[in-house]
């Protein structure tokens, strides 16, 4: 069995249940030793980025260019894929998970999640607990 096979096969209603393949950006940008994994296009990257300088480091790789640029993606850290609508982002979950990343998620929400974590009020609260670490 390979991999992937082994992937498709710990996908039970009590891995789907328990929401072990997302993550929300509030939990994901809180969480230590983690990156933003973005595989839009360079053409939607370059019309709207995040640079979450406050957050968690940024990996932009188009999803048609993960296969050749995977050594960019450290395995030691949580992956958090980002989309805008969620698509791309379970296909490269499956491939990473298939190559051997057990610590990846899908990120929920889009671009709305993804901007409401810097309204100024749940910012303020971030750097705050930020600096208390």
């Amino acid at each position: 069995m390979n991999n992937l096979e082994k992937v498709l096969k710990s996908m039970s209603l009590e891995f789907f249940g328990s929401g072990k393949h997302k993550i929300s950006p509030s939990a994901h940008f809180s969480e230590k030793d983690s990156l933003f994994l973005d595989v839009r296009s360079n053409e939607e990257f370059n019309t709207l980025s995040f640079g979450l300088l406050y957050h968690v480091p940024v990996i932009h790789i188009p999803i048609c260019e993960i296969s050749e640029r995977i050594n960019e993606i450290p395995k030691n850290k949580l992956v958090g894929v980002f989309c805008s609508s969620g698509v791309r982002s379970t296909m490269v979950y499956l491939y990473l998970r298939g190559m051997g990343y057990d610590n990846v998620r899908i990120l929920e929400g889009g671009y709305l999640e993804i901007a409401n974590e810097f309204k100024p009020g749940k910012l303020l609260k971030y750097l705050a607990n930020k600096e208390d670490k």
